[in-house]
């Protein structure tokens, strides 16, 4: 087997997809990808809210597109999920609210933890030093759409926001 890296090709659920993922792009910056999750949560909802599933006690995910710049993905999470304390090992990131709404504690190294609360159409980009919690804290169901650039990298785990230095 060889050890050389395989650059993916794009994998989208959708053909809609390809107006907005740029298979060439090598890296995106968390502006780009914040523009890339908003019109995907914001133009393209129609076709995205009959995606999304809704399941116990796991959340559900599903990858709508993978190319050697950027991975991007649709979640849901019902009241009381959420992540454990990561950061994206590096890649920088970007969320949008799609249906509900979500809470989100972030910190970047050094920082103060910041904690708001985003509903449809609220979005955000962030750079791969930044660490978060994502809970569903609402009534109702939600479901984002994420984007993270370099894709692929493993996130890591922390036991709190307080452990990244």
């Amino acid at each position: 087997m060889s050890s050389a890296l395989q650059t993916p090709e794009l994998d989208v659920a959708d053909p809609f997809l390809h107006e907005l993922v740029i298979p060439d792009r090598p890296l995106w910056t968390p502006t780009q990808l914040r523009d890339l999750t908003a019109a995907l949560a914001g133009e393209y909802a129609d076709r995205l809210r009959p995606l999304v599933q809704y399941t116990e006690p796991q959340r559900w995910w599903l990858r709508l597109a993978l190319t050697r710049g950027v991975e991007v993905w649709l979640l849901s999470w019902l009241p009381g999920q959420g992540t454990k304390p990561h950061d994206h090992g590096g890649a920088a990131g970007s969320f949008a609210v799609l249906t509900g709404e979500v809470q989100e504690e972030h910190r970047y190294p050094g920082g103060p933890i910041g904690v708001r609360r985003l509903q449809v159409g609220d979005g955000l980009g962030f750079g791969g030093d930044r660490a978060h919690i994502v809970r569903q804290t609402g009534i109702g169901p939600a479901a984002t759409v994420h984007a993270y650039s370099p894709p692929l990298l493993p996130t890591r785990e922390y036991e709190s926001l307080e452990d990244l230095v």
